[in-house]
C-alpha cells in the first residue's frame, strides 16, 4: 500500500499536520487551489502571559480565485522581525527553547520571503526534519491534474501510483467516498482525538497552536506529543 495525503500549506503548522505528514508515505502539498484569506495559510497562534495570539504573515492583495501558489508576502512592513521578536520574547523561558533558537534565526533572519507557498513549504520540511519524519514531499503545482475537490485530489493520488489516501477530518464535507471506490483507492480520514497534554507555558493547555509550542516545551520528546493520531477507515 502507499498512502497519500493532500493538504494546503499552512503557517509554522499545528502539530496536527505533521503527525498526518508522518502517518503516509507521500504529503502532498496542494498549492494550486485558491488561496483563502484569514486561514491557516497565513497566520497561527501561539500563547502568551495575556492570553492567545494570532501571528499574521501579510500577503499583497489578490484577485479572487489567485492560487496559493501565487500568492506574494507584503515587503511594507519587517514583518519577519516582529514575528521573530513575539515568539521569541513569549517563549525565551521554555525549557527546550534555546535548542531551537537557531531555527526562529532560520526562518525570519537568514531569509527574506517573499511568496507565502514557499516559506510555508520550507518551514515544514525543516520541522519534519527535526522531527525525524521521512515521508517524501511533493508540489500539487507540478502534478498534472484537470479536476476540482475530490475529482482532484484522485487524479493526483493516481498520478503519484498511491493506493490510498488519507484526508483531514474537514473534507468530509466534499467528498464521495464511491469515487475513490471506482479509483480503486483506498480512504480514511486522520482523527486528531488522542494527542497528550504536556505543560504549556501559559494559560489553559490548547492544542491548537504552532507547533513550535511542542518543540519549546518537549524538545526531543516532542514526537511523543505529535504522533498519537488514529484513522477513521471508510468501508467503501
Amino acid at each position: 500500500m502507499k498512502k497519500i495525503a493532500i493538504l494546503q500549506s499552512n503557517y509554522i503548522p499545528w502539530k496536527g499536520v505533521f503527525d498526518m505528514i508522518n502517518m503516509v508515505d507521500e504529503f502532498v502539498f496542494f498549492e494550486d487551489v485558491d488561496f483563502t484569506k484569514r486561514d491557516w495559510r497565513s497566520r497561527n497562534k501561539i500563547p502568551t502571559p495575556n492570553g492567545e495570539i494570532w501571528l499574521t504573515v501579510p500577503v499583497n492583495k489578490s484577485e479572487r480565485g489567485t492560487k496559493i501558489k501565487d500568492i506574494s508576502i507584503s515587503q511594507d512592513t519587517d514583518w519577519q522581525r516582529k514575528h521573530y521578536l513575539t515568539i521569541s520574547g513569549n517563549y525565551k523561558k521554555a525549557p527546550y527553547y534555546k535548542d531551537y533558537e537557531w531555527l526562529l534565526e532560520d526562518f525570519y533572519l537568514n531569509h527574506r520571503w517573499t511568496k507565502l507557498s514557499e516559506m510555508n513549504i520550507y518551514m515544514t520540511k525543516k520541522v519534519s526534519e527535526i522531527l525525524g519524519i521521512t515521508t517524501s514531499f511533493v508540489n500539487s503545482a507540478d502534478i498534472p491534474s484537470k479536476g476540482a475537490k475530490d475529482d482532484k485530489l484522485i487524479e493526483i493520488v493516481k498520478y503519484l501510483h498511491g493506493t490510498h489516501y488519507l484526508s483531514g477530518p474537514a473534507a468530509k464535507d466534499y467528498i464521495t467516498s464511491e469515487k475513490f471506490e471506482n479509483a480503486g483507492l483506498g480512504l480514511s480520514y486522520i482523527k486528531y482525538d488522542s494527542y497528550p497534554e504536556y505543560k504549556q507555558l501559559y494559560g489553559d493547555f490548547d492544542h491548537y497552536v504552532t507547533v513550535l509550542d511542542v518543540l519549546f516545551n518537549c524538545g526531543k520528546e516532542a514526537p511523543r506529543y505529535i504522533f498519537n493520531g488514529s484513522e477513521e477507515i471508510v468501508v467503501i
